[in-house]
C-alpha cells in the first residue's frame, strides 16, 4: 500500500507556536486555506483510493479541497489526531515544546512506556495510528491518503518505518501540508519514499544528516 500521511493547513494556534491539541481544535488561517486548496494539484498524480481525516477540525478542512476533488467521503477517525499534550496543552513556551517533542520521539526510539505529563503513554498513541493504518491496509485500497498531525507523524513514521529514526524526525518538521509518502503494509513493514518532496534511499539519509535537534517547536 503506498500511505500518505499529510500535515494539516496553518490554524491560529501554529502562528503562536501553542500545543493545541484537544478537541476539536482551531480552524485554518487565510494561508492555511490556500494550503488546503493546492493539495488536490500537489496530489493530482497518486490515484487516491481512500482518504482518512482525525477527530480535529482543521484535518477535515484541510482535506475538503481533495474530498471535492477526487470524489472520496473522508472517513473521520480518532486514532489520527495529534499526540495529545496533556498538561502541557495551550502551553508555547520552549521548555512545554521541547518536553512535548522529545517524548513523543523518545517513544519512536522504543521508550513507549513514556508518558507525557498527564497524557498518553507511546504505546497508546502508536497503537490508536497504527489501528487506522491497519484498517486501511485490510480495506484492500492501493493509495491511501491520511490527513493528521505534524508530532504524530514524525512519531509514527520514526516508530514504524525501516529508512527513518528519531533523529531524522526531529531534524526535519513538518510544514503545514507537508507530505511524507511511505510504501509497505502492517505485516512487511514500511520505508518511506519521500519526506516532503525529499527522497529517502535503501537506507535512508538519517545516519548523516540526522544534524542537530532541529526546531524545537513540535508541528501539531
Amino acid at each position: 500500500m503506498r500511505l500518505i500521511l499529510i500535515r494539516h493547513g496553518q490554524t491560529p494556534s501554529n502562528l503562536k507556536h501553542l500545543l493545541d491539541t484537544a478537541a476539536p481544535g482551531p480552524g485554518l488561517t487565510p494561508l492555511g486555506q490556500e494550503q488546503a486548496a493546492a493539495l488536490p494539484e500537489v496530489l493530482a498524480g497518486e490515484g487516491i483510493d481512500a482518504l482518512y481525516v482525525s477527530t480535529l477540525v482543521r484535518t477535515r478542512l484541510t482535506a475538503a479541497p481533495l474530498a471535492a476533488a477526487t470524489g472520496l467521503e473522508p472517513r473521520v477517525r480518532e486514532g489520527l489526531r495529534e499526540v495529545v499534550a496533556g498538561e502541557l496543552e495551550m502551553r508555547g513556551d520552549e521548555e512545554a515544546a521541547a518536553l512535548y517533542l522529545s517524548t513523543a520521539l523518545a517513544w519512536s526510539a522504543g521508550d513507549t512506556g513514556r508518558r507525557m505529563p498527564g497524557g498518553e503513554d507511546g504505546a497508546a498513541a502508536l497503537g490508536r495510528f497504527d489501528a487506522v493504518v491497519a484498517e486501511a491496509a485490510e480495506s484492500g485500497a492501493g493509495t491511501v491518503a491520511m490527513v493528521s498531525h505534524g508530532a504524530m507523524i514524525r512519531t509514527w513514521v520514526a516508530a514504524r518505518a525501516d529508512n527513518v529514526d528519531a533523529g531524522y524526525a526531529a531534524a526535519h518538521p513538518l510544514a503545514n501540508t507537508g507530505v511524507v509518502v511511505l510504501d509497505g503494509s502492517p505485516g512487511r513493514g514500511w520505508r518511506v519514499l519521500l519526506w516532503e518532496g525529499r527522497p529517502l534511499g535503501p537506507e535512508g539519509d538519517s545516519a548523516e544528516d540526522a544534524g542537530p535537534a532541529g526546531e524545537p517547536l513540535p508541528g501539531h
